[in-house]
């Protein structure tokens, strides 16, 4: 089902400062943080989420026509990252739309922030840049409506409720 490679980390003299991101902000990530680096929040350009244990995941969708093979760090990996705990956080999207999630379900459900669809960056107008996506095809109780309006995709804030 997930296999899993591992990326780079960057070293910083101080264990609890996130590099400053080099490319276009992506992700940012605010709330209850234990690491940031542009004041309270935590700011993610694509190579610093790229830099993360990537894991892969084949799973068809209720908005695709058939199943793809996505790539990115699972979620619960990245709240760790930034020293988030929470039972909550707070998605938003590009496009207006945001929920708040369990973050059981990252534990539970091996719950992926999807940055590459068969390979290639995902593109704002194929759920990309990023995508909180369940691996719908190995559960059968992500097909509920309640845990389809939680795969988020055109993320661009996570909030640690």
């Amino acid at each position: 089902m997930l296999s899993t490679s591992q990326g780079l980390a960057h070293e910083e003299s101080d264990a609890n400062a996130l590099p400053l991101p080099q490319g276009p902000v992506i992700l940012t990530i605010t709330g209850a943080l234990d690491r940031a680096n542009v004041g309270d929040e935590a700011h993610f350009d694509r190579a610093m989420l790229k830099a993360l244990p990537q894991h892969d995941i084949r799973t068809d969708t209720p908005w695709t026509d058939q199943a793809h093979d996505y790539r990115g760090p699972l979620m619960r990996e990245l709240l760790a990252h930034v020293g988030a705990q929470s039972e909550h956080v707070f998605v938003a999207a590009l496009n207006g739309y945001d929920v708040q999630i369990p973050t059981d379900d990252f534990v539970a459900y091996d719950v992926l922030l999807a940055m590459e669809s068969d390979g290639k960056p995902m593109p704002i107008r194929e759920y990309g840049p990023l995508w909180v996506l369940y691996p719908f095809d190995y559960h059968n109780e992500l097909l509920s409506e309640k845990m389809r309006f939680r795969a988020v995709w055109q993320v661009m804030r996570i909030d640690v409720l």
